[in-house]
């Protein structure tokens, strides 16, 4: 079977899509099928695909001209050939399969503009990005699969944007297939408390419950709510000593400034980006991730499998796997921080916590990558035949 995948970058330090597909080339690769990659640079794996440079425009053209060239040039190309499955991510306007994994753009930017908390700055902020011409590009490459008079295989990475395509682009959900992501279970699943103990003495905490947030973009994934919840919470009386460890980027000014100023210096640290999330995962207790939108994000199901049960919002695909109050809880709206406060309180609790981990685990262990990529490799098969 000769198979064709197209992302800008194929790297395991790209992105989300552009790791999983270079994952994904390798399975294909290993199980005997011929693997052709369409897109601007490769870092040379797998060694056993066939590697298509797409020539790159110079960075003063126009983004949205970039966008459309990309996909312009792919289709152009891949016509040379004769492919029995070309898998599309959202970049490309010819494919008989298709798998966002960035789930509907225009959706995506509405929630994303929620995390704004001026109204003045979020309406302005709404007008600038209907304005541009590379969102409409955008929306327009996106909208290929669904416009096509033979229709591609659909496949959602979460019942969220499977629920989410439905709606925009108004088809039944049940033309859509569900496959939802995977991780390498093993590698997240297997505890070293020595490695805990180092961490959270380097990060000043000892027996507390730490909670982890790991993510960059913090106005997007509710950083600053989170604080706000995590001194509602001190407040409360008889509450169990706890933590925040903050992994990302550098906090803002405005961040740290409210840090200090909720006396919350003590229990809110940022100790920057890591190479090791999975160090960061053993040395904490629960996961926390009050994001406007993530698709179906990876670091839930990570944390998840090394025994964190999960707090995130409606607005995750991940939340697809969560069930509320046994393996972690599900926020219906990331501002609210007195919702936030209770659902971190109640894994305080240290029976909850021990039964929510052991869950969280069990879960976790549904969601593997091998998993996933026999699924996807059915669909190709389904589609040949």
């Amino acid at each position: 079977m000769k198979i064709a995948l197209a992302v800008e970058n194929f790297s395991r330090h790209a992105g989300g899509a552009e790791t999983y597909a270079v994952g994904l080339a390798e399975t294909l690769v290993r199980e005997g099928f011929d693997v052709h990659l369409y897109g601007y640079s490769w870092d040379g794996e797998p060694t056993k695909a066939v590697f298509h440079r797409i020539p790159r425009l110079p960075p003063w053209i126009p983004p949205s001209i970039r966008l459309l060239d990309f996909a312009l040039r792919h289709r152009r190309m891949t016509a040379k050939e004769r492919f029995d499955v070309i898998l599309g991510f959202g970049n490309t306007l010819i494919m008989n399969v298709y798998q966002s994994h960035g789930g509907v753009h225009y959706i995506s930017n509405i929630r994303k503009l929620q995390a704004v908390s001026n109204p003045l700055f979020r309406f302005i902020k709404k007008l600038a990005l209907f304005a541009v011409p590379k969102y409409h590009v955008r929306a327009w490459i996106e909208s290929a699969p669904f416009r096509m008079k033979q229709r591609p295989v659909i496949i959602a990475i979460s019942e969220m944007v499977r629920q989410d395509m439905a709606d925009y682009f108004r088809i039944d959900r049940d033309e859509i297939r569900l496959v939802y992501n995977g991780i390498d279970y093993a590698k997240f699943g297997t505890l070293q408390p020595e490695r805990r103990e180092a961490l959270r003495r380097k990060w000043g905490f000892d027996r507390e419950i730490l909670f982890l947030f790991m993510a960059y973009d913090f106005r997007k994934k509710g950083v600053r709510y989170l604080v706000e919840a995590s001194a509602k919470l001190r407040r409360k009386a008889g509450a169990r000593p706890f933590g925040v460890v903050v992994v990302g980027g550098p906090p803002t000014l405005q961040i740290r400034g409210m840090v200090r100023r909720l006396g919350l210096s003590d229990t809110v640290v940022f100790p920057g980006a890591t190479q090791e999330p999975e160090a960061a995962y053993q040395a904490c207790d629960v996961f926390i991730l009050p994001t406007f939108y993530d698709a179906c994000s990876l670091v839930v199901f990570e944390a998840m499998a090394t025994g964190l049960p999960a707090i995130t919002t409606v607005f995750n695909g991940a939340a697809g796997i969560i069930t509320d109050g046994m393996d972690g809880a599900v926020l219906n709206d990331p501002r609210n921080t007195n919702e936030m406060a209770e659902a971190m309180e109640r894994f305080l609790e240290k029976t909850v916590l021990e039964d929510a981990s052991a869950a969280a685990r069990l879960t976790a262990s549904n969601y593997t990558i091998e998993k996933n990529h026999r699924q996807i490799i059915d669909i190709f098969r389904n589609v040949t035949a």
